[in-house]
């Protein structure tokens, strides 16, 4: 473990999210030094915990990769004496991490105006499936959701056929994870500088549609509205995934005429570069199955391996398409420190992700898988707001902790 400082070292965050999004922005924080207290009801804690593949412990894996590096407590927010313990930890703390929906922390009494007045200078990030404002903003949202309420899913799938999941049903939960991380970063630096808080709102929808490149813009200037298209691209041909003679899968990516005539090289066909046959972008474009067959009958007679040495000898971006497996035999992903082995006391080791993105100088850190439930909540409670152990006693007979 290094010792050296870490960016956000004595920044404290209080977590009271749930499931992934919000959490994922204080897994960020808290791999860059920030204190990260994860705030759970004391009955079955965050969702997450069983979520996917539960392990001896009791705890899934995503919540011991997702629950790194952070302290767990537990509390009951909705009971009056769970909220004044949230305030007085707010007083102490410089975030607050929350994507109930919209108006269910102001029903509690510990919305933002009312957390604010116990610290002025408090950052409150708040992610809900729709944001705060707008006719949606008390409706309930999940990733799944946000994908198609943000134009992705619309897109994934191939032509004539329906909309499929992009990948991942917890895509738009990471991207706002992330988009939340960034604004909590901004507004610590405007709290540092002036003393003065603020709230930032995220709804799960809105990362998803800010990373569709050009595809407002183009419909706002001309109305067209981009369509599936598969494994291709709008604005590009060939761009896309081909098949290879021993059962594997390429991505490759001619994004200008430069780049398709280093792959026409590497197909020992340096004649389809001419500007009067595919040299050109628009010409590719208007026989794109053309193309894409011409490239798929290439990479279709060698291996996958041929494919990469041909296209790498010749500066084409390209790729291999990797399952999971792969990526555990994929010696990049080793040299990068893509993924880590980190002990657990009860099941031994387990393999997650590892932190990004990388600083020369002060990288972060992964310490320690997410914690039991409750784990350190008698810490806390002792050591940060001074509760006894007789006061402790009282409130788990209530049920608060």
């Amino acid at each position: 473990m290094s010792e050296r400082e870490l960016p956000l070292d004595g920044v404290r965050v209080l977590d009271i999210a749930t499931f992934l999004a919000g959490p994922f922005c204080g897994t960020l924080l808290g791999e860059f030094g920030a204190e990260v207290i994860k705030v759970e009801q004391p009955r079955g804690g965050d969702p997450i915990r069983k979520f996917g593949t539960v392990t001896e412990s009791g705890d899934a894996l995503l919540w011991l990769s997702e629950g790194r590096n952070k302290k767990s407590m537990t509390l009951d927010l909705r009971k009056p004496e769970g909220a004044d313990l949230l305030r007085r930890l707010v007083a102490k703390s410089d975030v607050l991490i929350e994507n109930f929906r919209t108006g269910t922390l102001e029903k509690w009494g510990i919305g933002w105006e009312a957390l604010r007045e116990f610290n002025p200078a408090l950052v409150m990030l708040r992610i809900t499936g729709f944001g705060q404002t707008g006719p949606k903003a008390r409706d309930p949202g999940f990733a799944r959701i946000a994908h198609a309420f943000g134009g992705l899913s619309y897109l994934a799938g191939e032509p004539g056929g329906g909309p499929l999941m992009p990948g991942s049903t917890t895509l738009g939960d990471y991207l706002s994870g992330t988009y939340g991380a960034l604004g909590v970063l901004m507004a610590l630096r405007v709290a540092e500088r002036t003393g003065t808080g603020q709230y930032v709102d995220i709804g799960l929808y809105e990362p998803v549609f800010r990373f569709l490149d050009e595809m407002a813009s183009v419909y706002a200037y001309n109305g067209y509205v981009r369509e599936r298209m598969g494994a291709d691209t709008v604005n590009a041909v060939p761009h896309s995934h081909y098949p290879t003679r021993d059962g594997k899968w390429v991505a490759i990516a001619c994004t200008n005429d430069r780049m398709f005539a280093r792959l026409a090289t590497a197909m020992q066909r340096p004649e389809l570069a001419d500007p009067d046959d595919l040299g050109t972008i628009t010409a590719r474009e208007a026989r794109r199955p053309e193309v894409n067959g011409m490239v798929r009958e290439w990479t279709s007679a060698l291996t996958q391996a041929e494919v990469l040495e041909r296209c790498r000898a010749e500066e084409v971006p390209s790729g291999p398409i990797h399952n999971v497996a792969d990526i555990f035999e994929e010696p990049q992903y080793r040299a990068r420190e893509n993924l880590l082995e980190v002990a657990h006391e009860l099941i031994g080791r387990v393999t997650v992700p590892g932190v990004m993105p990388k600083l020369s100088e002060t990288p972060g850190r992964l310490d320690h898988l997410g914690p039991g439930l409750g784990a350190h909540t008698a810490e806390i409670l002792r050591d940060l707001l001074g509760v006894s152990e007789a006061e402790q006693a009282a409130l788990r007979g209530q049920g608060v902790i």
